[in-house]
């Protein structure tokens, strides 16, 4: 309180020194915007998250009030996408300026900034070949790039994914997904980054729930299964999951053969098996859609129960779930499909009734 009573004293005294000074009043704004205080997130639910989708995002106070409204709602965890192609365009020279922006204005807030770090440059990939392809002569590459995002933002960002669905051929560069090759780049990218910070969480990357075998993707279960028969097990702190409910409630009883919010707990089970018990999951995207037309989505107001539910969930009887940052808070434009009734909030900020629902039940406003 003290501190912002002086600024406020600040600022009356700027009143005056307008009619004297303007090098003056350049000097006392820079004093004032240099006492910049950290937030504390209020909430009810520590577990309360959001993926804030801000990659595109241009504009800086956009990305400031972002992360203002994410901490008014009530939600101490945020997960923000960093592709490597879009910071090092070129071998070698790394453009900091967007990562930077956005660590900081989480950072202010007081929210916890989990990194996704994914999308492979032109330059570190085949010709002709898409952005999330990456092959084991450009591993190297990758963990390079990670371990000078770690040493930038480390301690300030402590939770790093490797990675992103890569049970999918379309997030494996449209090649048939293979669980050993994914676990040598998380791996490499374990000790990578464990060189730099040990103390830093490396998340395995969040599997697409999906319940089929085929070329174009595996089975969540059997994928992860995979993975430990690989040796994973040694080589990540917390699993990620993406927990999407579609149509049923969380309460709806998880099973192999279903994709629901309760499929979670047979990712759990695996880890159990595994002796791998010890390791939290942190829900790095999901949630419900309320599209009117779409055939996967729910009414607007049992997105809000579900939602809410989830939350209470997750606390109530997953002690071993730490975080759920449900997709997405707000897209940078609009994407004029179903996506758009992922977001909590509109393209002009404009909070949408889920939001508000969150907020109170997160922090009583």
């Amino acid at each position: 309180m003290k501190i912002i009573t002086s600024f406020r004293f600040i600022l009356v005294i700027l009143g005056l020194i307008i009619i004297i000074s303007a090098t003056a009043i350049t000097l006392t704004i820079i004093l004032f915007e240099g006492e910049k205080i950290r937030h504390t997130v209020k909430t009810t639910n520590p577990k309360v998250g959001i993926h804030t989708r801000l990659t595109d995002e241009v504009e800086k106070w956009k990305i400031e009030k972002t992360f203002e409204m994410v901490r008014e709602m009530g939600a101490l965890w945020a997960v923000e996408y960093f592709p490597w192609a879009y910071m090092e365009p070129s071998r070698g020279r790394i453009d900091w300026e967007h990562a930077d922006i956005v660590v900081e204005a989480a950072y202010h807030q007081g929210i916890n900034l989990i990194a996704r770090i994914d999308w492979t440059p032109e330059w570190a990939r085949p010709k002709d070949t898409p952005g999330r392809y990456i092959d084991k002569e450009n591993y190297d590459a990758y963990i390079k790039f990670l371990k000078e995002f770690v040493k930038r933002y480390y301690p300030k960002v402590e939770y790093f994914i490797i990675w992103n669905e890569p049970n999918l051929a379309f997030e494996w560069g449209f090649r048939k997904p293979n669980p050993q090759e994914y676990t040598e780049l998380l791996k490499r990218s374990y000790l990578g980054i464990k060189e730099i910070a040990p103390d830093a969480k490396v998340i395995m990357a969040g599997l697409a729930p999906i319940a089929e075998n085929s070329e174009m993707a595996m089975d969540d279960l059997i994928y992860l299964r995979g993975v430990y028969e690989a040796g994973g097990k040694n080589y990540f702190d917390i699993l990620s999951a993406h927990a999407y409910g579609w149509k049923f409630p969380p309460d709806d009883p998880a099973e192999p053969s279903r994709i629901n919010f309760a499929r979670v707990e047979l990712l759990r089970k695996i880890m159990v098996e595994n002796g791998d018990e010890n390791k939290p999951i942190f829900i790095t995207e999901g949630g419900w859609n309320d599209h009117p037309r779409w055939t996967k989505a729910v009414k607007p107001a049992q997105r809000i129960d579900y939602t809410l539910r989830a939350y209470q969930k997750a606390t109530e009887e997953w002690p071993w779930c730490k975080v759920v940052a449900f997709w997405a808070f707000r897209l940078p434009q609009p994407s004029r499909t179903y996506n758009d009734y992922y977001t909590f909030v509109n393209f002009d900020f404009t909070p949408k009734p889920i939001y508000e629902a969150i907020k109170k039940y997160a922090t009583g406003n």
